[in-house]
Formats: structure tokens, C-alpha cells, sequence
């Protein structure tokens, strides 16, 4: 299902989008292009709702105040976490209580985001017959019917699905704007897997033979220098001393560093600094002219997708719906800065933004490219 929609949404609005923008050479701020597409896909895939984000002649008053509401829901969320770990906590503690300020808005957005789906929910208990692929349906026909329970469960995975896979890939294309030799061996392999359509062996657990092993290097090189969650945090469950011998007492809380350790010179070499997707690769086949994609270190020198009993179950099929919008987009269009040159400024909210966006050109792909 997730490949359907993917593939609907792809076709029917992003690459029109793209084609239009490219035939009339205006400009686009990629960054909210994909937030707009990444959020059709993930909340289609989760509610069975099309929200039509990514079509603004489309998008209800509704539905607009639904995702306005979430998006700045997130950004002061990430503000509180910011305060907890480096700051003083105490100052949004003061708004919420009195409620002023960003606190009220808060407050505002949550209650209008959790209205919008909660009245999703609440419909679809309603329907006589329970059909569709979605997971709100599947968790409705497995017996759970605590609405509180999936709303909050449901807004969890629309809040990891959409936020990551779009910021990953705003990153992914600037990157690649930057590297254009990285770009040509990309889309040699695009077009030699047909353009686009996938058509991969599934590299489970990160090894193996595979179709698309520089995409897939391609894709893990990014998000180690540009991880979409930078900091991360865990809480202690129970006393404990790690094997350097540091001591951990029950509650506290562990702030672990994503992109700092995707830049350590102990665990990358001293290239860390370099996006190279071939540290991901390996010379494969009889001739040694085909890549093999091998994973390097383990989920705990790269917890990008987290690591141990709490890695993310949607890893692969977050790679498989990048590597559908990097074939897809890369095939037909080359992505350029509209400014030469462009450093994007690091923001992090819960995720890694660039501030102000990312303001591109689109240019048809031609032979020439390759």
C-alpha cells in the first residue's frame, strides 16, 4: 500500500510540480515541497485520508488549520525539549501555568491537531463495515478501540514518519547539488534500474546484494552528516554501569549526540568531514564492476534509526520511500541552489531544518547529464 500511494503521489502531484516549475524556471523551496509530500504519503498510509497537503487549489480550510496547527505543535515541542536539556526549563513551565505566550499556542495547536484526528477515529469506529490497509483500520479490527490509545499511537508515527523522511531528503538533494560526480553515478544506476522504477533486492539489516547499492550508500552517507533527529535522549530504568565504567543511576536522563557522532574522527577516519558514499561500499561480482552495500559499525556508532530493542521498525521502509523520490526525482530533473554556492544555516526543532528553506530550479534531466 505504501508503494501504491507512494507512487500516486509521486506521479500525480510532486512531479507535475516539478515539471511546471521547471518549464516556466521559477522557483521552489524544496524543503516545503517535500514536507508537503511527505505528510500526503505518511497520513494517507496511517488514516486512509488523503489530505491533499501538496495540492494547494485542493487543501480545505480544514484541513490547511489541521496541519498549520501540527507543524507548530512540533516547533514549540522541540523548543520545550531545547529548554529541558540546555536551558531553564522553568520559563515554559511559568507560560503553560499561567498560559501566555508560546505556551498558549501550544495549547491552541494541540487541541487542534488531536480535534482533527481524533475526529478521524471516531468516524471510522462509526463505519459498519471496517475495509482498507491503513493502520488505523488494522488497529481498529485487531480490537483496539481505545481512542485515546491509537490517537496517541497514531500521532507518534505521523510525527516520526513525515518530519524525518522529509528533512532527510532536503538534506539528501542539497548534498547532492554539491557532489555533482556522486549526482552522475546516481543517476547511471537510476537509469539502469529502469528509470525509477525499483526494482532492488531488500538490503535487510543493512547487507547484501543490491540493485540500488549507491543510492542506498548514497542515502546513508547524507544522513550521517545530516542526521534528521541530531539529539536524541533516554531515561535510565533501573541503576547501572556501562562497560567504560560509567555509573548510571535510575531517572536520569542520557543526551546522546547524533550528529556529533556521525562527524567523530574515531569512529569515520579522518574523511569524516567528506560525503563519500563509497566508505558504504564494496567492489562485487566476477568483473568487481558491480557495488555491494555493507553496512559500517553497527546501529550504536550510527543511531540514526536508533539502536538495540528500540530501533525503528519503519527503517527499510523509510529507505524505500526515499530511494522511490531519489529515483523518481533524479531521472527526470536536475536540482539546483537558486543561489550558486548556497550554504544552508542548521536549525534543529525536532528535526534538522534549514532555516528560511531551501530555494531551488528545476532543470530537465538530458543526456548530457550522464
Amino acid at each position: 500500500m505504501v508503494r501504491s500511494m507512494m507512487d500516486m503521489e509521486l506521479i500525480n502531484r510532486l512531479y507535475p510540480i516539478l515539471a511546471t516549475a521547471a518549464e516556466n524556471k521559477t522557483l521552489l523551496d524544496l524543503q516545503e515541497i517535500l514536507r508537503r509530500f511527505s505528510f500526503d504519503v505518511v497520513f494517507q498510509n496511517l488514516f486512509g485520508y488523503d489530505l491533499q497537503f501538496l495540492s494547494p487549489g485542493h487543501v480545505s480550510n480544514t484541513t490547511s488549520k489541521f496541519a498549520d496547527a501540527f507543524t507548530h505543535a512540533v516547533q514549540i515541542g522541540s523548543e520545550r525539549y531545547v529548554a529541558n536539556i540546555s536551558a531553564l526549563p522553568i520559563l515554559w513551565r511559568v507560560k503553560r501555568f499561567l498560559n501566555i505566550g508560546s505556551e498558549k499556542q501550544f495549547k491552541m495547536s494541540v487541541n487542534e491537531a488531536r480535534g482533527f484526528i481524533g475526529g478521524l477515529i471516531k468516524k471510522r469506529k462509526e463505519e459498519k463495515e471496517l475495509v482498507g490497509d491503513d493502520v488505523l483500520t488494522r488497529l481498529l479490527i485487531s480490537g483496539w478501540t481505545d481512542e485515546k490509545f491509537v490517537l496517541d499511537l497514531l500521532i507518534c508515527l505521523l510525527l516520526a514518519g513525515q518530519e524525518a523522511i522529509s528533512t532527510a531528503l532536503t538534506w539528501f538533494f542539497w548534498v547532492i547539488s554539491a557532489n555533482p560526480e556522486v549526482e552522475r553515478e546516481l543517476v547511471k544506476e537510476i537509469l539502469s534500474n529502469g528509470g525509477g522504477e525499483s526494482n532492488r533486492d531488500e538490503v535487510n539489516g543493512g547487507g547484501g546484494r543490491c540493485m540500488g547499492a549507491y543510492t542506498r550508500a548514497s542515502l546513508s552517507e547524507c544522513l550521517r552528516l545530516y542526521p534528521p533527529v541530531p539529539v536524541d535522549t533516554k531515561e535510565v530504568m533501573a541503576d547501572d554501569v556501562w562497560p567504560d565504567g560509567t555509573i548510571v543511576k535510575k531517572g536520569m536522563k542520557i543526551v546522546y549526540h547524533i550528529y556529533a557522532m556521525g562527524r567523530s574522527k574515531e569512529v569515520w577516519g579522518s574523511d569524516f568531514a567528506e560525503f563519500r558514499p563509497e566508505r558504504w561500499l564494496e567492489r562485487d561480482g566476477a568483473d568487481g564492476k558491480m557495488w555491494r552495500f555493507v553496512a559500517r559499525g553497527d546501529s550504536y556508532s550510527y543511531p540514526v534509526f536508533q539502536a538495540g530493542p528500540r530501533i525503528c521498525l519503519g527503517r527499510e521502509i523509510a529507505f524505500m520511500q526515499m530511494e522511490k523520490v531519489v529515483a523518481g526525482v533524479l531521472s527526470q530533473f536536475r536540482v539546483v541552489p537558486a543561489v550558486e554556492g548556497f550554504q544552508p544555516e542548521y536549525i534543529s526543532y525536532l528535526t534538522s531544518k534549514m532555516k528560511g528553506g531551501f530555494p531551488v530550479r528545476l532543470e530537465r534531466r538530458s543526456k548530457g547529464d550522464l
